[in-house]
């Protein structure tokens, strides 16, 4: 049975303040997985958000929400279109070289051979998830969590909202530890399992659909020592208070899927749940944070 395809809005807006505040009202909307979310700077300034469904969305609907948060102009603008996933998967990795993030270097089956010896691959195919490496929010996580690494072994790891399964995918592969991936979209789950077999781990990750913390896998395997989040801004503020309740004392958190200015308002709502900030590492326009619990 061939791939069923993603619904896609777009539409484009004149400033940074302006994109941050239409994404943050539609990652609310959305929360609960009906869309992911994306929004791009381009060169001239102007930002590109992208709405990605796996249903056809009410198109109406979603006009009167951009109208009433960004004006009849940028409404105006909105568009919609389908996209095949087979298509998506080829226009994704075909032109796309290795990526490099400290000791790891995130690859397409078709470049296995140019990971250099004192590397780890992570060999990431493409498909209807998101984190292929080539993402800033992606390779801000890898770059924090070799910087973990170099100075302790955490040894009870979750990777929340996995996608591909790549950073559940590299703790394992550094670690030689179980790693607990989540993601409340059930492509995303077998995706990660899938890839988790390619890259010889498969019995190292544990990949689950669930939403937040809610499923009783969380309090089972926990406390975390160490927890990876590639998400949104909004869903990180409102799982700081479940997040700190599953962590260990001494845990370390790296967060990310962050526009830079809404680093500050993530960083607080974790502060105010004894989580402090070690690192704050911006990668093309994104954010990824590394914070510790205290206490």
């Amino acid at each position: 049975m061939p791939p069923s395809p993603t619904y896609r809005a777009s539409f484009s807006i004149g400033d940074e303040a302006a994109a941050k505040r239409v994404v943050d009202v539609l990652t609310e909307i959305f929360f609960d997985g009906d869309a992911a979310v994306a929004a791009f700077e381009q060169p001239d300034g102007r930002w590109d958000v992208t709405l990605h469904f796996a249903d056809a969305p009410d198109q109406a609907f979603l006009r009167e929400i951009v109208e009433k948060n960004a004006g009849s102009a940028i409404a105006a603008t909105l568009t919609f279109d389908t996209v095949e996933a087979k298509d998506w998967v080829k226009a994704s990795l075909e032109d796309l070289v290795p990526v490099p993030a400290g000791r790891f270097i995130v690859h397409g089956s078709h470049d296995r051979a140019r990971v250099p010896h004192n590397k780890l691959g992570i060999e990431i195919e493409a498909a209807l998830a998101f984190g292929t490496g080539h993402h800033g929010t992606t390779r801000g996580c890898l770059l924090l969590l070799d910087h973990v690494l170099k100075s302790g072994r955490p040894t009870n790891l979750l990777d929340l909202g996995t996608g591909t399964g790549v950073l559940a995918i590299a703790a394992a592969k550094a670690l030689h530890r179980a790693v607990l991936a989540s993601d409340i979209d059930a492509p995303s789950v077998q995706v990660a399992r899938e890839n988790a077999a390619l890259n010889g781990v498969r019995n190292a990750v544990r990949a689950i659909r669930a939403t937040g913390f809610a499923a009783p896998d969380f309090a089972k395997a926990g406390p975390f020592d160490l927890v990876l989040a590639n998400i949104l801004a909004n869903p990180l503020r409102q799982l700081s208070g479940p997040m700190a309740r599953h962590l260990a004392p001494g845990a370390q958190v790296i967060l990310s899927g962050l526009l830079t200015p809404q680093a500050p308002a993530v960083i607080a709502a974790y502060r105010a749940r004894g989580l402090v900030p070690l690192r704050h590492l911006k990668v093309e326009g994104w954010s990824s944070l590394l914070l510790k619990k205290v206490g």
